[in-house]
């Protein structure tokens, strides 16, 4: 053994600096507790060694990387690292040299850890910095001695060698040595006892406290008071929003039963609306069809509106009927599909072709919208929009005029898009389209709001008025209140001046605050289509009636208000108005009716409304001309020394003479005023040639003179009593129709839309030779195939309607379009143009979807041998014959009307 130490001594130093590149064993083999064990094992080592490398040719070895010396030392390996712990340090003049290695912690689970890193060497090639090891002296039975306690410090270092920074090792009182398998067994029991002590320890510590955990609870988002809470809310503000008891506006649900204005409201008293309230309210109705639902669902909306928020009423009456002023204002969105799709698309970062491909295959804009906003997020979440705001903003865009005013309306829609929160988005892009197609139609409105105000009356506590009357009695109450706001509005077609005196004076006060106005255009009276003179007499039996010219023109309502001048009243020529039947102002179409007005108008007249026709006019001839020459006319600002077709104004009735509503009156006074207060002048001016009959002679002599005049019948009114008063947008059967080209089984011709058109072959290649036919739904706002038609057009009507239809081609047919596909189009079409056609006769089909349900439930109904008549510039295809009408005709028929199974009420408001 002393041989060995003394062979040994010259040698350590040489082995102690290259120690972390020699084998593990070699390391094992240095600790002074093993070194008897393999004696010859060291020598043979130790020579090879030292033959091999020198001192400094050892240090210029680039060390190895830590994972590779990691793979050399398993961590297992606890025997060697024992054995290097206790390896005795180089001496040097008698003093114990410290090595720039990095030194080796006392414990294995520390030996585990990453060493702390220093600054990098400035050398290309990155070193690790040697590991310290800890000193020893030469004698086995020495302890290991600190760095601290070391009497010299070695400051001599390899070139290739980075400093490093002295480390401090604690003394441990476990220094590791040999331990039999026994020992390890029995010490690891006793440490997996610790372990489960320290994770109990562990888990108490991590467990929050029960105060903690309720300020957490308080911080989380509060479902029930309709509000996202974010958590970094305040607790102060949380509570506060408990206490208020609001419904969540998500969860607002206008569909119970129950309703309470208050406490199932989703906003304060005083506070907006909100937007979504009014979202999920058209979201309910769309659900369903039933009508009477549907106005419940309406009524409950408007209570809520009507006790917290009245002055947010009017906005939701208009956003209901998809308007923001009335008819007459002229005032229009004006905004084209493509422009929605390119805000829509912008705001999501979608692009035009992906929107028209979504909605292609969607049918529905206002959906693909409602999809794409849900998936966007946003860095800050605008505020929520209100219905107050929303309809202002609405107003806005239709205002904005000028080159720059489509980026101005891009901009705007992006504004309020992004703002939108769940079902927002569908109805908002719906309302920017013009069409809401959730089955809302206006007579629902009104009925709703009657039923609101009969249930909550505006400015009194009374919640529900309901209570303590029976069903019965209550339905009376709210049919009469129903029938006011309808009548108002058929005289004052006005929301912004009904909505304010239904508000502040109540139902009852409307007949004396909102009366007819020049100024304000009235819903017209219409007749009811009849076929034959046979149904005539059998209607008026025993009552006078009178029979007209029905002139084969434009409906004119002219509307003359007054003004003071020199303390009396005369009429103002300078605002004199003229409407169509659809509440258009018409005024810019027809300069040349108002040049005319003082020679129709005598003195004694200061304001007027007057019920006319506009007829085209052969001045030379004194002739009536046929409808479609007064359609070339321009539609707007003409200037009456430009205007080439001269119009003839036909006068039949006298709505309104020198402040006085007249509507009231049997058509037997009205007529009377009517001569008496105003001139004729042939070829201008003329009243409506009448004819007061009594037998069918009569009826049928009558008829004939007209349709030698160039008119397309008779309508026969009834002249005295209270059904000859002026029902204002009203059907009634007081009021009949009788075309010279009707036929026994029609009794009128009828307006249909087109919606879609099969490519000609033949003699009709390069136009369209077809056309499906719809007709309008009012309850449901959907058109309904009525029928393929292909007769009465000539070859010049095909290359002029083609050219028109191809400026309303769409990509797929609208989702509101009732179609077999069995008569799937070449190409589809929006609805925008209205024709006028003849039929044979009527009958159920189960290919076509017009008036389903009304007469079968299975069938609808279909014309047959349809033939095209005429263009319809003067209607809409809203004001094409109903579905509810088609159903009437059809049950009208002889072969029919003793098996119709469910009878259609026309005489009502439309």
């Amino acid at each position: 053994m002393n041989c060995f130490n003394k062979l040994f001594l010259p040698c350590r130093l040489v082995i102690t600096g290259a120690n972390r590149f020699v084998c593990p064993s070699v390391r094992f083999l240095q600790s002074s507790k093993h070194r008897s064990l393999l004696f010859p094992s060291i020598d043979t080592l130790q020579v090879r060694t030292m033959a091999q490398k020198s001192i400094m040719s050892f240090f210029k070895i680039t060390p190895k990387k830590d994972a590779e010396i990691k793979k050399e030392q398993p961590e297992n390996d606890t025997s060697l690292e024992d054995a290097e712990m206790n390896e005795p340090s180089p001496v040097q003049n008698g003093k114990a040299k410290r090595t720039s290695k990095r030194q080796r912690l006392d414990s294995s689970s520390s030996e585990s850890q990453s060493p702390k890193k220093e600054n990098p060497p400035t050398s290309v090639t990155k070193k690790k910095v040697k590991r310290q090891r800890i000193e020893s002296s030469e004698s086995e039975s020495e302890p290991i001695k600190s760095p601290e306690k070391s009497p010299a410090k070695s400051t001599e270092t390899s070139p290739m060698q980075s400093p490093v920074k002295e480390i401090k090792i604690e003394k441990s009182d476990n220094v590791k040595t040999y331990q039999s398998p026994k020992t390890k067994k029995a010490k690891a029991k006793k440490e997996g006892k610790s372990e489960n002590i320290a994770k109990k320890v562990i888990k108490k510590e991590k467990s929050p406290p029960p105060k903690s955990q309720s300020i957490k609870k308080e911080k989380s988002p509060l479902k029930e008071n309709g509000k996202d809470k974010t958590p970094e809310k305040k607790t102060k503000e949380v509570k506060k929003e408990r206490e208020s008891g609001l419904v969540a506006e998500t969860e607002y649900d206008p569909t119970k039963s129950k309703y309470h204005p208050i406490n199932d409201a989703c906003w304060a008293p005083k506070q907006p609306v909100p937007y979504l309230a009014l979202a999920k309210t058209l979201e309910a109705i769309e659900a369903i069809s039933a009508r009477l639902k549907i106005v419940e669902i309406l009524s409950n909306y408007f209570r809520s509106v009507i006790v917290l928020t009245p002055e947010d009423l009017l906005p939701s009456v208009y956003l209901c009927l998809n308007q923001i002023a009335p008819a007459y204002h002229s005032l229009e969105l004006g905004i084209a599909e493509t422009y929605l799709m390119k805000a829509i698309g912008q705001s999501t970062g979608r692009t035009l072709a992906q929107m028209k491909a979504a909605a292609q295959k969607s049918g529905d804009l206002g959906a693909v919208a409602e999809q794409a906003r849900s998936t966007q997020r946003t860095m800050f979440t605008p505020p929520p929009l209100k219905t107050r705001a929303v309809f202002n903003a609405l107003k806005e865009i239709a205002g904005m005029t000028g080159q720059a005013s489509v980026n101005k309306k891009i901009g705007k829609i992006q504004s309020l898009y992004v703002a939108c929160r769940f079902s927002e988005s569908r109805y908002l892009i719906r309302s920017l389209e013009g069409k809401l197609r959730i089955g809302l139609a206006e007579q629902s409105v009104l009925q709703a709001l009657a039923q609101a105000v009969a249930t909550s009356p505006p400015g009194s506590d009374v919640l529900d008025a309901s209570q303590g009357l029976s069903a019965a009695e209550f339905k009376a109450i709210v049919d009469e209140q129903a029938l006011i706001i309808k009548t108002t509005y058929c005289e004052c077609p006005n929301y912004e001046m009904i909505i304010p005196v239904l508000l502040e004076h109540g139902v009852k006060a409307l007949p004396q605050h909102c009366k007819l106005t020049p100024g304000i255009p009235l819903k017209p009276m219409l007749a009811h289509p009849t076929k034959g003179v046979h149904e005539v007499l059998n209607r008026f039996e025993g009552t006078r009636f009178t029979c007209e010219y029905k002139y084969d023109g434009e409906r004119a309502q002219i509307h003359v208000p007054k003004v003071e001048k020199d303390g009396e009243e005369t009429a103002d020529l300078q605002h004199a108005s003229i409407f169509s039947r659809n509440q258009e102002n018409n005024t810019t179409k027809y300069p040349d009716i108002l040049q005319r007005l003082p020679s129709l108008l005598k003195a004694e007249v200061s304001s007027c409304v007057l019920d006319c026709e506009a007829v085209a006019y052969d001045t030379v001839n004194k002739q009536i001309l046929p409808f479609q020459i007064l359609s070339t006319r321009k539609r707007k600002d003409a200037s009456a020394a430009d205007i080439k077709v001269q119009v003839c104004v036909f006068v039949f009735d006298l709505l309104y003479l020198n402040g006085r509503a007249l509507v009231r009156q049997p058509l037997e006074d009205r007529r009377r005023l009517l001569r008496d207060n105003f001139n004729e002048v042939e070829g201008e001016w003329q009243f409506a040639t009448a004819k007061d009959c009594s037998s069918m002679d009569e009826v049928q002599q009558f008829l004939d003179d007209a349709v030698k005049a160039s008119c397309e019948g008779l309508m026969v009114k009834t002249l005295e009593g209270e059904h000859a008063r002026y029902d204002i947008a009203r059907r009634s059967h007081n009021w009949l129709k009788l075309k010279k080209d009707y036929l026994e089984g029609v009794g009128d011709t009828i307006d249909v839309v087109v919606i879609g058109g099969y490519h000609g072959r033949g003699k009709r290649r390069g136009v369209y030779g077809g056309f499906l036919l719809a007709c309008y739904d009012n309850s449901s706002e959907e058109y309904q195939a009525l029928c393929k038609i292909g007769t009465g057009f000539s070859d010049e009507d095909l290359q002029t309607l083609t050219k028109t239809l191809e400026e309303h081609v769409i990509e797929a047919p609208r989702n509101y379009y009732r179609y077999d596909t069995s008569h799937a189009a070449d190409a589809w079409f929006a609805p925008a143009c209205v024709w006028e056609v003849r039929c044979a006769d009527l009958s159920l089909s189960p290919a076509h979807r017009a008036a389903l349900g009304l007469v079968d439930p299975e069938r609808g109904v279909s014309l047959r041998f349809p033939r095209f008549l005429r263009v319809r510039d003067d209607k809409t295809p809203e004001q094409a014959t109903s579905a509810q009408q088609i159903a009437q005709m059809y049950l009208s028929q002889d072969q029919v009307k003793n098996s119709a199974s469910k009878p259609v009420n026309f005489d009502d408001f439309y």
